[in-house]
């Protein structure tokens, strides 16, 4: 069948009036899965789709693909669906690619710390799992996200990370090796399931936060985490500069967090400081007084926003460094009172934050970002990128403001998927 052209062919619910072959598609799977036509769910940040497939093997997904891609579709993949929103919406949906349907969990070695499981497992599957060995994939999605079904390829896909980055690193750190199917079909394997082999093409962290636009991950290996038993938090509210600083002070501290997270709720000329610790018995205990008399705080309950991101109609992740921390709270506190808005900002100390903004028109919300952004204004000091804004507000507003090596990422794009087939527009510049 030719290739097709322009957005208008793809519509929700009729997929065979725009040319595509739902019976070709079907029969590619040979059995492993299913295809059937949109329905009214099947949308990708306000872009319908036209088919969806849920292929259950991964030659089902290569093959899939193939098919798509000789048709001239576009194809988005999906898992749970909790981040479709986020990034851009993609030029074009035809087909939705369900990766649902792949959700085993292959390999547990536990005397290795290591897991392999299929994209379309869910994250608290999978921690239930490893959790009864007493081991962990330290993901720490947001907890909106695991508690929705996140997968293992949607986190992989959108480079989730959360508190616990600060010591034991973002997801992307603890991916070993990954199997990604592309545009044409072919099967790529990249690392493998030993901590040390670091031999080969990094395909693995090419692909995390990627939005799906170079491959599809169908597995991937990780590093697994002895869960330490026992834990405490110390908590401490002050005001914004102060608690920055105090932040900054138990992140050089030789206590060892496991974490160190902020949270600033919008209105509010405070922040609050929350310390975890991690560990055994006494040594806990200890470590956790120790925190207590150096910010001035107690211990206490893990907070409620903990893990959590933060509040607003439009969601933004804001990266600084560790003295530029207290530069966002105080520039979230600002941007506020120059546009109207309301800023929330939450997250890691050492510089990994979301802002959740409530803004009363598009202007409004683009000072916004331009008031953060003043304090994190380029990759080497920091970047605020939007990750969800609504349709309304997104008209002339930058969402990813500047990029670093847009040209070597585009080029890999065409590497990887000259035809432009897999979710075109979701990524920076276009990708």
């Amino acid at each position: 069948m030719a290739a097709r052209t322009g957005a208008a062919a793809a519509h929700q619910g009729d997929a065979r009036a725009a040319g595509l072959d739902l019976t070709a598609l079907a029969r590619s799977l040979d059995g492993a899965g299913e295809v059937r036509e949109a329905g009214p769910d099947d949308v990708v940040d306000g872009v319908p789709a036209a088919a969806v497939a849920r292929p259950t093997t991964v030659e089902g997904v290569s093959a899939v693909l193939r098919e798509a891609t000789a048709q001239g579709m576009v194809t988005v993949a999906r898992g749970a669906g909790t981040a479709l929103t986020w990034g851009c919406p993609p030029e074009r949906a035809d087909l939705l690619l369900d990766t649902t349907g792949l959700d085993r969990l292959v390999e547990h070695e536990a005397g290795d710390l290591v897991v392999v499981a299929e994209a379309g497992l869910a994250l608290r599957d999978l921690q239930e799992h490893v959790g009864r060995a007493g081991q962990e994939l330290v993901a720490d999605v947001p907890r909106e996200r695991l508690e929705g079904g996140s997968t293992v390829g949607g986190a992989l896909a959108t480079g989730a990370s959360g508190p616990r980055r600060l010591q034991r690193l973002a997801l992307r750190d603890l991916v070993l090796g990954t199997t990604v199917v592309l545009a044409d079909g072919t099967v790529a394997t990249s690392g493998g399931k030993v901590v040390k082999n670091v031999a080969g093409y990094d395909l693995a962290k090419l692909m995390t936060g990627s939005f799906g636009t170079l491959g599809v991950v169908v597995r991937a290996a990780f590093r697994l985490h002895p869960v330490r038993p026992d834990r405490a938090f110390v908590l401490r509210t002050g005001p914004l500069e102060e608690v920055a600083d105090l932040a900054r002070a138990v992140v050089a501290s030789q206590l060892a967090p496991a974490a160190v997270e902020l949270d600033r709720p919008a209105g509010s000329d405070e922040a609050s400081l929350a310390v975890l610790l991690e560990g055994t018995g006494d040594a806990v205990a200890a470590r956790a007084a120790d925190t207590a008399a150096l910010v001035g705080g107690a211990v206490g309950e893990e907070p409620s926003w903990w893990g959590r991101l933060p509040g607003g109609d439009s969601l933004a992740k804001a990266t600084a460094t560790l003295v530029g921390v207290k530069d966002l709270l105080l520039a979230a506190r600002a941007a506020e009172q120059a546009h109207g808005a309301a800023v929330a900002l939450r997250g890691s100390a050492v510089g990994v934050l979301h802002a959740g903004v409530t803004a009363p028109g598009a202007g409004a919300l683009a000072g916004v970002v331009a008031g953060l952004r003043a304090a994190a204004p380029s990759p080497r000091e920091g970047t605020v990128t939007v990750l969800t804004v609504p349709a309304e507000l997104r008209e002339g507003l930058d969402v990813w403001g500047p990029v670093g090596g847009l040209d070597l990422m585009r080029s890999i794009k065409e590497r990887l998927d000259p035809g432009r087939n897999l979710a075109p527009g979701r990524f920076v510049g276009g990708i």
